[in-house]
């Protein structure tokens, strides 16, 4: 999965595919990247290989895109929580092969999942064959990382670059919603937050901030800044106390150098870190994820657009429900109030896709307009909120809508 695929390991599987040496297999995934896009996952060879994703991102869109030209359905997508990959993998699926990246072992003999613990753990234990890729490049990370090599198969060194992931720059749109979110932010806030531009706008923000905590599914440059920064301490934490926690983890060269045998920073598999009972006994968690559409009553598709499934669901739900029951938590769903170059609302009469975050979970919802808490909101009350946070383009429609 992301930075933990293994580029020399994809590459030996799509080449062998190609000779005829290996007839082809099911593919099992959650979030693909470069690396499996030029290699497993390329469009000539989905015949054989058969991709089965939980999570979408540009590469099977574009392979969707393809294959609807041409009467074809070239990716079987999987829907789920991401907290329950781990389950799907070990119990629902015999899974003959785990390949992953890992970090170089140490003198005990010791390798570890680096940037990528998530379902990987779990997977890892579960298949027939585990092979890893080890790459210098991958930092070593503590916490529940750990792989013996008592327990893999085969070993593959290979020395590649990680991916170098950059997030464009913030929209003002964006930094006006960055302002409202980091305006609800106190000090001794745990943060959990999504992926993207807008989440390392909020971080940016945060600087000032005293003793913030960390339990986030995704850790980005934009959190760990917050750490070098002094801003966390993860003192105030009630679980994993002193420690930033994650499940995976994407950036660029010098956050892979910051990751690095730092101590501070705990990966922990995703059914623990995505666990809204988990995540609910820190107090003060602050959630920010980002959704395609808020419908006026309140559910919200973050996964669907365009008649066309677009991402996946992800942890988004889980987060939500964690947030809420945290003690003083806040959960925070973001989104520019239109789509489109402006010629289509994000806040709508009724969702065109499925529900990601159902009504009744949905507490804070903020656009470049404004705010608003819906949690006690009727369903009149919730209308009219949002409309008032929607483009004043769509208001008045909106407003005359059922």
């Amino acid at each position: 999965m992301a930075i933990s695929e293994p580029p020399a390991l994809l590459a030996a599987l799509a080449s062998r595919v190609e000779r005829g040496s290996l007839p082809g297999f099911n593919l099992w995934y959650f979030h693909s990247l470069l690396h499996a896009g030029a290699t497993v996952l390329r469009y000539e060879l989905t015949d054989r290989i058969r991709p089965h994703c939980m999570f979408l991102t540009g590469i099977e869109r574009e392979l969707m895109r393809k294959g609807e030209a041409q009467g074809r359905h070239p990716v079987e997508f999987v829907p789920t929580a991401f907290s329950e990959a781990p389950r799907i993998l070990s119990e629902r699926v015999s899974l003959d092969a785990f390949i992953v990246t890992v970090s170089p072992m140490d003198r005990n003999g010791w390798f570890t999942f680096g940037t990528g613990n998530d379902y990987a753990t779990t997977a890892a234990r579960a298949a027939k064959r585990l092979i890893v890729e080890v790459n210098p490049n991958m930092p070593r990370v503590f916490g529940d990382s750990l792989l013996h090599v008592s327990e893999v198969d085969a070993i593959v060194e290979n020395a590649a670059p990680l991916p170098d992931l950059a997030f464009p720059m913030p929209s003002p749109e964006d930094e006006a919603i960055a302002r409202t979110i980091a305006a609800m932010v106190d000090d001794g806030a745990c943060l959990q937050m999504g992926i993207g531009t807008l989440p390392n706008a909020v971080c940016a923000l945060l600087h000032d901030r005293k003793d913030l905590g960390i339990h986030t599914e995704l850790l980005t440059p934009g959190l760990a800044r917050l750490v070098e920064s002094g801003a966390v301490t993860n003192r105030r934490k009630t679980t994993y106390t002193g420690r930033s926690v994650f499940t995976f983890a994407m950036g660029d060269k010098a956050f892979y150098d910051f990751l690095d045998d730092n101590p501070s920073m705990h990966s922990a598999p995703v059914h623990i870190v995505n666990d809204p009972r988990h995540i609910a006994k820190n107090d003060n968690v602050v959630s920010v994820n980002a959704t395609l559409q808020v419908d006026l009553s309140g559910a919200c598709n973050s996964e669907h657009m365009m008649g066309r499934q677009y991402s996946g669901s992800g942890g988004q739900l889980d987060f939500v429900r964690g947030a809420r029951a945290s003690k003083g938590g806040k959960s925070i769903i973001a989104c520019v109030s239109t789509a489109k170059d402006g010629t289509i609302s994000r806040i709508v009469p009724a969702l065109n896709g499925p529900v990601t975050t159902p009504r009744n979970d949905t507490q804070i919802v903020v656009t470049e307009y404004g705010w608003t808490d819906l949690t006690g909101k009727s369903l009149l009350e919730r209308k009219e909120a949002l409309i008032g946070i929607a483009h004043p383009r769509f208001r008045e429609e909106l407003a005359s809508s059922s």
